[in-house]
């Protein structure tokens, strides 16, 4: 089995949550990097394609470069693995992508695991788009994940208000769609919507504060019940602690932090002008989100022992 795939499985069996980092920015690799060594915490590192089409991290090319000279130690390299987040079939835009050859591409270099995002689709295209990419991935060993539902926030234009959406549960995963879609496409783990929310990427929205979102941790337990796989929450940033914890204990293995990190090194690189005090300022508030918010560090001594089959 591949190691990232044991990984969740194993965090998911055991209640342990494995944080994805996102990197909009390529100088922002070494010091998310660093505070993962620092806080001795399994994690992810990953890169949307939104983040090189909107943001500053040029290509999948060259974050992997960035990675690999960032994770030199064999060591390093065992607990913080590489994956290629969102590729959309229908992207923020409403453009048709090439989300196939990115992810074959991401393969070829060695990215540790991918996700197709077909949310946008109905559920028989989402999951007929869906099963094309596990086809591709698996005959090479690398696992994937995909969405179900809509978590919001990507969307051009101001963000929807947060408490109208969590009322009406607007995007919510349906449970039963939840489950064909996961018997169907042969996904290896879930992107689930059940409260949080994306930072905003439009120009005119993607430095403003996001919502303290909730979660609903029923409709969490429901999604696990119907699945039997590892869920992975989008949008991690600004969930209320409170949520989270008895989340990570109920399915949820996979958490997705962006919109943090990234506002942390935009406003020091803006305040000082030098990349290095933006370095330095997402190197400790990484290290924050782990260790007091997340409450994770050391987290690899729960994973230690496993490697790829």
């Amino acid at each position: 089995m591949n190691l990232s795939k044991k990984i969740l499985h194993h965090a998911c069996k055991n209640g342990i949550l494995v944080p994805a980092l996102n990197i909009p920015h390529l100088p922002m690799m070494t010091p998310v990097v660093q505070a993962c060594v620092d806080e001795n915490s399994m994690a992810f590192i990953e890169v949307a394609r939104v983040e090189w089409e909107k943001f500053e991290s040029e290509s999948i090319s060259a974050v992997k470069k960035a990675y690999d000279a960032a994770v030199a130690d064999p060591d390093t390299r065992s607990f913080i693995r590489l994956h290629l987040d969102h590729v959309p079939v229908i992207d923020e835009d409403n453009q048709l992508v090439d989300y196939q050859s990115i992810i074959a591409e991401a393969i070829e270099l060695g990215y540790d695991s991918v996700m197709v995002d077909g949310s946008r689709l109905s559920l028989e295209d989402n999951i007929k788009a869906v099963r094309g990419v596990v086809d591709l991935a698996h005959a090479a060993g690398v696992p994937v994940e995909a969405e179900l539902g809509a978590v919001l926030g990507h969307e051009d234009g101001p963000p929807p208000p947060y408490e109208e959406v969590f009322r009406q549960k607007r995007g919510f995963t349906v449970p039963d769609e939840a489950r064909k879609f996961v018997t169907e496409s042969g996904v290896d783990w879930l992107s689930a919507a059940f409260g949080s929310v994306h930072g905003a990427i439009s120009e005119a929205f993607r430095d403003q504060k996001k919502p303290d979102a909730r979660l609903d941790l029923d409709h969490l337990a429901l999604l696990v019940e119907a699945t039997g796989v590892p869920i992975v929450l989008h949008g991690g940033s600004g969930v209320l602690r409170e949520y989270l914890l008895p989340a990570f204990k109920n399915g949820v293995a996979k958490m997705n932090i962006g919109t943090e990190i990234r506002q942390t090194y935009t406003t020091a690189l803006q305040e000082s002008g030098s990349i290095k005090k933006a370095q330095d300022a997402v190197y400790r508030r990484t290290r924050e989100l782990l260790s007091d918010y997340l409450d994770i560090s050391g987290s690899r001594e729960h994973f230690r022992g496993l490697t790829a089959e």
